[in-house]
């Protein structure tokens, strides 16, 4: 074991504590450390030794190696914890700094291709699932972490525990999605793979749920056969889903305020709380 090896392994481990302390999550915990050992990587030495003209001198580095606004921005933030919180040297990232992201509409399928989508995800659990992520705007991780306690059909919701940021919320669900969950919670039933008060979406064990990966695989066999030839991934159903909602949110209440249902201060407030003032792209 080197000499540099064994000075940077207390160095992790309490950067590990600080972020445990802070109850970040696995996979920011991940890649604020894969940040801190690519650039111990570039430095050559100790990370605690490097200077606010080391961490500038690897972000030059960086942006002469083509590397994406998103990867940089985020080993930014990583070393940012760790000078900042771990080593307690704030003034070392000076010199460095977040970078302008390109804002991108995303890929969107039409109403159409999503049916064909759907009708070409084979069996009834993906037909499911893939509905839910469509028709309630989930995430691949809040769809396969669904037990079957969490659809009320009185309120027409679904609840989501725990979804991105570790918060709860509820979804809204339709008649149409809600016969497509009874069809397949009838069929999963019968074939005792949903278990009662278990999950929505089970794996091939009953006891343990559907992967995102095994969802996400699923939506590309799906996209193969319904040969349809965008450039899509799931997370693009649920962003489907928000632009169509919020394109028609923007029509009626344009329509209100055409009709003088609302005023101009209204219609301000709200077009400012869906895209930002002067926003509107």
């Amino acid at each position: 074991m080197s000499e540099s090896t064994r000075a940077i392994n207390p160095l992790r481990q309490r950067m590990i504590d600080d972020m445990t302390l802070r109850k970040l999550g696995p996979r920011t915990q991940t890649a604020y450390i894969r940040a801190v050992k690519n650039f111990t990587r570039f430095f050559g030495q100790s990370p605690d030794a490097a200077t606010a003209e080391d961490l500038r001198r690897y972000q030059l580095y960086l942006v002469q190696q083509n590397t994406s606004s998103t990867t940089l921005n985020a080993t930014i933030t990583g070393l940012r914890f760790f000078f900042e919180i771990t080593l307690d040297r704030p003034g070392v990232m000076k010199h460095t700094s977040h970078v302008h992201q390109p804002r991108k509409l995303p890929v969107i399928l039409s109403v159409e291709e999503i049916t064909k989508l759907l009708q070409a995800a084979g069996s009834l659990k993906y037909q499911a699932a893939l509905g839910v992520a469509y028709g309630a705007g989930l995430r691949a991780s809040e769809v396969v972490h669904l037990t079957v306690t969490d659809i009320d059909s009185q309120r027409m919701v679904i609840r989501v525990e725990q979804g991105k940021g570790k918060r709860d919320r509820y979804a809204m669900l339709s008649p149409a999605l809600l016969e497509l969950l009874r069809a397949w919670w009838r069929e999963g039933k019968a074939q005792r793979k949903v278990l009662p008060g278990g999950w929505l979406f089970p794996g091939q064990n009953p006891v343990h749920h559907l992967s995102a990966r095994q969802l996400n695989r699923a939506f590309h066999r799906a996209l193969d056969a319904a040969e349809i030839d965008k450039r899509v991934t799931l997370h693009g159903l649920r962003k489907a889903l928000t632009q169509c909602y919020t394109f028609w949110m923007f029509i009626d209440l344009q329509r209100d305020f055409l009709l003088g249902r609302v005023d101009c201060g209204q219609f301000a407030a709200v077009m400012n709380r869906l895209y930002g003032p002067l926003d509107l792209r």
